[in-house]
């Protein structure tokens, strides 16, 4: 079956992406002085990610808020009060500092991440339940990241919850409707754009982790170890949390799985420009790491759940023969 450019770019992109990112990494900590003229626009470059994230929607994708809003409510749910009370915990235990515990918190809060979305094609989940919750959840961030942060991270630095809301507002929520919009007026021009938008989003999470690691070199250095766990230990939390708690509320196998993912891999490029917005550099190492982590744990995870979904779809297969011969076999009697 040939593969749809769009989906093959993005999948190149996101098995890519990870490398990229490491790359740009390495610049920001050789050379921050360079990287360092991208951190003042780390916003309006998620701005722009985020209008293309909206490209990719359409209109569709939100009637299952209506057809199915079980497994969507149970997804938005786990994304904003799983994620951030896993954090807190992670903070916790691994005793972070005020920052990082910070950091680590408003990726908790964020909503969820594109990447979700690929990850879920190449898990062979639902993938239209995928891109409904990411776009679901991040209508509903202007709301809950901000009130969520300011109520777990508050206690370690002030935070203005009212002008994060705003922020938010302007690089994602308008960006996502103009996005949408435009792709209901111009459907054909923007479906002749789609192959590259993968692209255009990993180009500009890559600069803005540049800007985020150059303004934090040196704690990167001294810290980078302890980040990366908490990162690794909240993320595969996630993970097994999202499906865990979809299950136990009946959500069945398929469509738990692809809560999982889309609890797990959040928007930290966001975490990571509202981190450097309303707290210190070192709050948007948390996010920055993330970025480059949850694509690789993503991977991993696809494959482990597209092999579940080729037993059971083999399975299905062995019982459609089984009935096949035996109605085949009653027929000859009769």
């Amino acid at each position: 079956m040939r593969q749809d450019p769009a989906e093959k770019s993005a999948l190149t992109a996101v098995m890519v992406f990870p490398l990229i990112i490491v790359g740009v990494a390495a610049w920001a900590l050789i050379s921050p002085s360079s990287a360092g003229h991208l951190t003042p626009h780390i916003n309006q470059l998620l701005g722009v990610i985020m209008f293309g994230m909206g490209l990719t929607l359409t209109v569709q994708d939100f009637k299952l808020v209506l057809t199915r809003p079980r497994p969507i409510l149970v997804g938005v749910v786990a994304q904003f009060i799983l994620m951030p009370l896993l954090a807190v915990l992670v903070a916790h235990v691994l005793r972070l500092s005020p920052a990082v515990t910070v950091g680590v918190i408003l990726v908790g809060c964020a909503p969820g991440g594109t990447a979700s979305n690929v990850i879920a094609y190449l898990a062979r989940v639902d993938v239209a339940l995928s891109v409904t919750m990411t776009a679901v959840s991040t209508i509903l961030a202007p709301i809950f990241t901000p009130l969520l942060t300011k109520w777990l991270a508050g206690a370690y630095m002030p935070l203005d919850a009212l002008g994060m809301a705003g922020t938010i507002a302007r690089i994602v929520l308008i960006p996502v409707i103009g996005g949408l919009t435009l792709r209901m007026l111009l459907p054909r021009a923007v479906e002749r754009v789609l192959p590259v938008l993968p692209w255009f989003s990993t180009v500009g999470v890559a600069l803005a982790i540049a800007g985020v690691v150059a303004a934090s070199s040196a704690s990167v250095k001294t810290a980078g170890a302890i980040i990366l766990l908490a990162v690794v230990i909240h993320n595969l939390l996630g993970f097994v949390c999202g499906f865990g708690f979809a299950w136990l509320l009946g959500v069945p196998g398929r469509a738990a799985r692809t809560v999982s993912i889309e609890v797990g891999m959040q928007n930290s490029g966001l975490a990571a420009g509202l981190a450097t917005t309303y707290f210190t550099p070192e709050a948007a190492l948390p996010g920055a790491v993330f970025s480059i982590w949850h694509n690789l744990s993503g991977a991993v995870l696809a494959a482990v759940y597209r092999r579940i979904a080729d037993r059971e779809i083999a399975d299905r297969a062995r019982a459609w023969n089984v009935r096949k011969c035996r109605a085949t076999r009653f027929g000859r009697d009769n």
